[in-house]
């Protein structure tokens, strides 16, 4: 990625190329102009991070004149004013300006860059800042893909092929198979992981207001525009940028989308200066795209540039041996958020949960496993009316199928669908016994191998190992011992 970029205002040839000189050995990248107006036509022009201003330009108009000039036209500006002539009304009117510092010629080189780099951080931070309440629930979510399938196991090391490079990634599957969890897992075991990721729903909004949200926009360019606002792609500058649903987006922002992938730089809605940003880029949708494109809902050209690697989810009744070790995680997961002990299961149930269609995949099984550490196993098993019935219809011991069912407490709507089948059409009854063991071991074999993936990975660091698995340290503690590792 470019370093920042940094103007230097000084009608003192001599020390105009000092600094251009000093910055440049630091990595920015450099422009420098003598007056007033060159110095306006270079920030029109170019992205700048950084202004080293001479408070008195002895052509045209002020230092102090340039500074309000240069804050309208990127308040994020960084603006460190530098004089020969200090006094105590030239500081304040600075500040008061907007200045972020002000320093007395002769300039020193270490004090100058010092500040200029803590003036960056600074921003770096308050950028953060001003998602920061949608950065910690995002970073609360899973990235952790938890999956004993053997074909979701292959699709997780086509994942980590393709990972550590800046390809844009189409994710497909139904609605709540874990498409944003992969896109999260791509993302934060990668190299950009340091980085933001960002998500939109592409769904979620109308046609304007999805424009404005990935490009953002500058102040008055529509009504209700009030101050510039920095977009999506600006946010996820250096990471990951996910777009979900991308199959609800219009023909319109496809045009505009397409035009990013294909130059890495935009303009804000309203703005004329042009934005280059390094983004990768991960899709998302739950529709077939090839329909969309034959029906001219969808661009060509648009989805051969998403589509450099394609990775399809399948829905959980296609996998059904990662229920036992879902239902683990998520027992886990909200014992914990609830600072209540893991409930455990009874058979019949686990044989339920494990013979359900999950017409909503994981999604259903995540609510389903909260409802039950909430209310216990008992009243989930009220709802889900659970009893034997086998094929005859006649009532019999041992689980056969789930029965509707009416909603529970509060209005919780409990399990709906139908259990898996015998290839005759027949429900099969499970020997409970049998099968309580066996699922036992199934989840405690795939548990032990991910506790020991993640020790492995971390190097043996327990605190990073026990915050991937998203356990506590004394969690964590009692499965090594348990599995002897």
């Amino acid at each position: 990625m470019k370093g920042p970029s940094v103007l230097i205002v000084d009608d003192e040839e001599g020390i105009r190329h000092g600094l251009e000189n000093l910055f440049r050995r630091e990595g920015f990248r450099v422009h420098s102009a003598a007056d007033f107006e060159s110095s306006i036509a270079q920030a029109a022009a170019v992205p700048l991070d950084v202004a080293i201003v001479d408070l008195r330009l002895r052509t045209g108009r002020s230092g102090l004149e340039l500074l309000a000039e240069l804050k309208r036209l990127e308040p994020d500006l960084i603006v460190i004013v530098i004089t020969g002539y200090g006094s105590i009304d030239t500081a304040v009117s600075s500040l008061k300006g907007g200045a972020a510092d002000y320093l007395l010629k002769p300039i020193d080189n270490d004090r100058l860059l010092a500040a200029v780099q803590r003036h960056l951080e600074l921003r770096s931070l308050k950028t953060e800042n001003c998602l920061l309440r949608d950065e910690l629930t995002r970073r609360f979510l899973p990235h952790r893909f938890i999956t004993g399938s053997p074909a979701m196991l292959e699709l997780l090391r086509k994942a980590d092929k393709v990972k550590d490079n800046p390809v844009t990634v189409l994710i497909t599957g139904e609605s709540g198979t874990g498409k944003e969890v992969l896109a999260r897992y791509i993302h934060y075991t990668g190299q950009r992981r340091e980085r933001s990721f960002v998500g939109i729903n592409c769904a979620a909004l109308s046609e304007s207001l999805l424009l404005s949200e990935l490009f953002g926009h500058e102040r008055g360019a529509f009504t209700g525009a009030v101050e510039r606002k920095r977009g999506k792609f600006e946010l996820a500058d250096g990471g990951t940028l996910f777009l979900d649903e991308i199959g609800d987006m219009s023909l319109e922002v496809q045009a505009k989308l397409l035009r990013v992938i294909e130059e890495s730089s935009f303009q804000r809605l309203g703005g004329v200066k042009t934005i280059t940003v390094d983004v990768r880029l991960i899709a998302a949708t739950n529709r077939d795209l090839g329909e969309l494109i034959r029906r001219g809902a969808f661009r060509e050209d648009l989805y051969y540039r998403i589509n450099v690697v394609s990775l399809n989810l399948a829905p959980l009744r296609e996998r059904r041996e990662d229920v036992p070790l879902l239902v683990e995680h998520f027992l886990e997961k909200y014992a914990e958020r609830y600072g209540r002990e893991r409930p455990g299961l009874g058979a019949e149930t686990m044989a339920a949960l494990h013979a359900y269609n999950w017409p909503g995949n994981v999604r259903e099984l995540e609510n389903v496993v909260n409802q039950l550490v909430l209310l216990g196993e008992n009243a989930l098993r009220t709802w889900i009316g659970l009893r034997g019935r086998p094929a005859s219809g006649r009532t019999a011991e041992g689980i056969g199928a789930v029965a509707p069912a009416v909603p529970g407490p509060g209005g919780v709507a409990p399990l709906q669908g139908e259990p898996a089948a015998t290839p005759g059409g027949a429900a099969e009854p499970a020997r409970v016994s049998s099968l309580k063991q066996a699922l036992r071991g199934v989840v405690e074999r795939h548990e032990r191998q991910i506790v020991l993936d993640c020790l492995e990975r971390n190097q043996g660091n327990k605190s990073r190992t026990a915050r991937e698995l998203e356990i506590t340290r004394r969690t964590l503690a009692r499965k090594i011992a348990k599995y002897e590792l």
